[in-house]
């Protein structure tokens, strides 16, 4: 019972959000109504018990949307929403071809002869989707995962050759800022 309320507690604001991206006219707001939506996705995920990909749904997507709206709010000639704009070109042919597209998935969903399941569910079903996915290379592939992350820090590190203790001093209290790079925080 409990995970009924919770899946519908998840379900109509993942639809309600993932509707209402169209329906904003800021860039910043649509952002943020689809990262609603897919951490609504993400729970569902860690209701269907992949806690796994649900946590990782779930990062992934905060970080992404929230990189991309800043980068929405740079670039943008319309960041606030101050002007009238539209998500949707062609709205006429997006509607044939969403509906196309809904009822052939609904089709497939009800019509296709679904194999019925031979064993039980698997202890751990992170791991089971892991082996089926990856097989024997999960360790590889654990191990490329923290060797690209130790990459892109210490790429981070090395490109960032002074930090606000360089220009601030140690206390951050250098007024002006005592800064090398002309054009930079203190000018």
């Amino acid at each position: 019972m409990s995970d009924t309320v919770v899946f519908w507690a998840l379900a109509v604001p993942a639809v309600a959000a993932g509707v209402m991206v169209f329906r904003f006219d800021s860039m910043a707001r649509a952002t943020y109504s689809l990262l609603t939506s897919l951490l609504c996705v993400g729970g569902e995920v860690v209701l269907l018990g992949l806690d796994y990909l649900g946590v990782v749904t779930i990062l992934m997507m905060t970080i992404e949307m929230a990189i991309m709206a800043v980068f929405m709010v740079m670039y943008m000639m319309n960041p606030a929403g101050l002007m009238p704009m539209t998500m949707v070109h062609n709205t006429k042919g997006a509607v044939a071809i969403c509906a196309a597209v809904f009822t052939a998935l609904v089709a497939g969903i009800l019509l296709a002869p679904w194999p019925a399941r031979r064993e039980g569910p698997p202890k751990d079903p992170t791991e089971a989707l892991g082996m089926s996915l990856m097989g024997p290379q999960m360790l590889t592939m654990m191990t490329l995962g923290m060797a690209l992350f130790a990459t892109i820090v210490a790429t981070v590190v090395l490109a960032t050759h002074r930090g606000r203790y360089d220009r601030l001093g140690d206390d951050l209290r250098t007024r002006p800022a005592d800064d090398p790079v002309r054009g930079g925080g203190g000018r």
